[in-house]
């Protein structure tokens, strides 16, 4: 053997050798392990709670909204079915993988005809990488460069290009663009309406070559009787416009989609967390590689609940033709008509119709919600409230309430009067119900001076009236729900307009005591009718008499809630202080007096109680007048309140307002309510008011 030593030698090193690399992995191992189990330790959760984030996703899908019914139990707005294309963006899908979706979509769908920006032009064309490639090498120094900045230059330079898409090629950017908004796993619709057998069958024949596109169904608000009451209900915005901008954000937050459909005014948005519904929820399962490998119902949605109105569709409909009717043929410088009809007792409403008309060209643009948000100077009407606050100021009482209704005349200023006693010759003694009757402006100005601490004499100056005499007016008007909010559950309502106070405005406190000063909504005037009607509770109207969900077969289900009379406040007057008032509104139609201004009202059955209103306006430069007129009825058991307004009529137009009342009156009991269960109306009192509103 040869250098038996160095064999030796070689021999002994090998295991050496072995022993250290088994030692090194053995360190190496438990150093794995170590940090395996302070990762598990200190951060087990947390990573445990993102791994189930990222392999376990929910999927959201839109459910039908809510339907919009009548109290008849006719449908106002309902819901349409179409057949139409959705896309659903997977995970980890890329601008490419969309453009190739969205140009292969292209060949068989004609998308709806919306506007491509410039950046949006580029973007489709930056989403291709041969065009990606193309532009960025016209960008300068660009090795300087990070790559959004690159991108940025693309885009811009695009924009400033001539670059020209042709057909196909808008077509297929367009759905591009409706695609690049959805969030991962988020579905969008392509096209909601108006999809094609055509474009259906050529579509479902290539639906495994589109990753994410499908044949679905979408909604869209539909109105059977028509659009006019979507000035009412208000109206609900389309994928297409999205979320409205001033909303967005709260909207995401809330578990939006920017494509999803939400109430944008009035009913739809008021009452959107009951009609939206809840969408539908699928667990998805996706793999490593961002493949969805599993897809689970867990939620199938649940359409939204149903809104069931106090308004009576076909009454509506009657009303609203009546104040067109009424504002078309007065002539003079018209700018519409507006009524309210509610139930006195329980607030709730029954019509709400109303007409803006131009009076340059005489077009009539159908406003319900004017009722709620246009405040009229409606002269004469206030005047039951102004005697009412006059009682209870006690500056007049039950047993010493006449005065001398005669011309104001005093410094500085050109006389005011009664309608029917400018120059004097007709002065005459008048107690509160009379001066309803006759619709004294003296008897309210003498008043609003008493209420004010002064004592008249002819040609004295208002200096020593007290300022005050502004908010006290006010403060009484505002419990019957003159010049202050009603609460009615509609969104927008106005509050009124009320006109500058103080010492340098003192002398339009008598403007202000027969109504010639304030603005007032339709509806402060019918909650103002109804809390005299109802005998001294001013009750919050309501269109929403019921939430109800919906049956299998779609019909109206179970009760969800039910909206009963909401009191906001009890005016506090005596059963004769009030009676004082009922007699005198009684009487301005049933009334003796040659100056009673209700007259023509007499032959309404059953009988009514009323207060009718004239102001001598100016309309675009002429002299017109406002006309009004506020009432209840039967007059011994009110049912019924009616309020109509209309502005800027001819001169010759004195009596539209009764002959407008007399119609609403005549369809009210035709279409809402039988006469047969009522008794024959008597004069009303204010206990009888009161108790039927307190067994309701």
């Amino acid at each position: 053997m040869k250098n038996p030593k160095k064999f030796r030698q070689q021999k002994s090193e090998l295991p050496f050798r072995l022993n250290l690399i088994f030692f090194v992995v053995f360190a190496l191992l438990l150093l794995l392990v170590g940090q395996l189990g302070y990762l598990q330790i200190l951060y087990g959760s947390k990573l445990q709670a993102e791994v189930n984030r990222t392999d376990n996703t929910v999927e959201t899908n839109n459910v039908q909204r809510g339907v919009i019914y009548d109290s008849t139990g006719k449908v106002l707005v309902g819901n349409t079915a179409h057949q139409a294309v959705s896309y659903t963006k997977g995970v980890n899908v890329l601008a490419q993988d969309m453009f190739d979706v969205a140009n292969s979509l292209g060949k068989y769908l004609k998308a709806d005809d919306t506007t491509l920006t410039r950046t949006d032009i580029a973007n489709d064309l930056l989403a291709d990488s041969k065009n990606s490639k193309y532009y960025e090498k016209k960008v300068a120094n660009r090795s300087n460069l990070s790559s959004k900045a690159i991108q940025e230059k693309e885009i811009e330079y695009i924009k400033s290009s001539k670059v020209k898409l042709s057909s196909k090629e808008e077509n297929a950017a367009r759905i591009f663009k409706i695609m690049s908004g959805a969030y991962q796993l988020s579905t969008v619709y392509i096209k909601e309406t108006n999809v094609s057998s055509q474009e259906l069958s050529k579509i479902g024949e290539h639906l495994s070559e589109m990753p994410g596109v499908k044949i679905s169904t979408s909604w869209t608000r539909s109105y059977p009787g028509g659009d006019d009451i979507k000035s009412l209900t208000g109206t609900v915005s389309s994928s297409k416009t999205g979320l409205p901008s001033d909303e967005v954000n709260t909207l995401l937050a809330e578990g939006y989609a920017r494509n999803d459909s939400v109430g944008q005014s009035y009913l739809e948005k008021q009452y959107e967390s009951v009609l939206k519904g809840t969408k539908s929820q699928t667990a998805v399962q996706v793999s490593s590689g961002g493949q969805i490998v599993k897809r689970v119902q867990q939620y199938a949605g649940k359409k939204g609940d149903n809104l069931v109105l106090t308004i009576n569709s076909k009454f509506q409909e009657k009303v609203q033709k009546i104040m067109k009717e009424a504002s078309q043929n007065a002539g003079g410088q018209s700018t519409g008509g507006y009524a309210v009809v509610m139930n006195p007792k329980t607030g709730a409403v029954i019509a709400l119709a109303g007409a803006d008309r131009n009076p340059s060209t005489g077009k009539m643009t159908d406003n319900a919600l004017a009722t709620i948000n246009e405040p009229i100077v409606m002269v004469s009407l206030d005047k039951g409230a102004m005697i009412s606050g006059a009682l209870m100021d006690g500056v007049i009482s039950t047993d010493n309430n006449t005065l001398i209704d005669k011309p104001i005349k005093l410094a500085g200023t050109s006389s005011k009067s009664s309608w029917f006693n400018s120059s004097g010759s007709a002065n005459m003694a008048v107690d509160a119900s009379k001066a309803l009757e006759v619709s004294s402006n003296s008897y309210m100005m003498q008043l609003a001076m008493k209420e004010g601490g002064f004592n008249y004499s002819s040609g004295a100056g208002l200096s020593g009236m007290n300022p005050n005499v502004f908010s006290k007016l006010r403060g009484y008007f505002e419990q019957f729900g003159l010049g202050t909010k009603t609460g009615i559950d509609i969104p927008g309502e106005s509050s009124g307009y009320k006109g500058p106070t103080g010492s340098a405005n003192i002398g339009k406190a008598l403007d202000l005591s027969f109504g010639n000063y304030d603005a007032y909504t339709t509806i402060q005037v019918a909650q103002y009718m109804s809390t005299i009607a109802n005998g001294g509770y001013r009750i919050a109207p309501h269109v929403v008499e019921q939430i109800r969900s919906s049956k299998k077969n779609g019909k109206l289900g179970a009760v969800q809630s039910t909206t009963s009379p909401t009191v906001l406040n009890q005016v506090d007057m005596t059963s004769a202080q009030r009676k004082l008032i009922t007699d005198g509104l009684y009487d301005v139609v049933h009334g003796t007096s040659k100056y009673k201004t209700g007259g023509p009202l007499a032959g309404i059955s059953p009988g009514i109680s009323a207060k009718t209103g004239t102001a001598q306006t100016t309309t675009n430069g002429k002299s017109t007048v406002t006309l009004s007129l506020a009432s209840y009825a039967p007059s011994n058991d009110p049912q019924v309140v009616v309020v109509l307004a209309l502005p800027g009529l001819g001169l010759d137009a004195e009596s539209d307002n009764m002959t407008a009342a007399k119609e609403i009156y005549s369809a009210y009991w035709k279409y809402v309510q039988s006469k047969s269960t009522l008794t024959n109306p008597t004069k009303a009192t204010s206990e009888t008011a009161a108790q039927n509103l307190n067994t309701n």
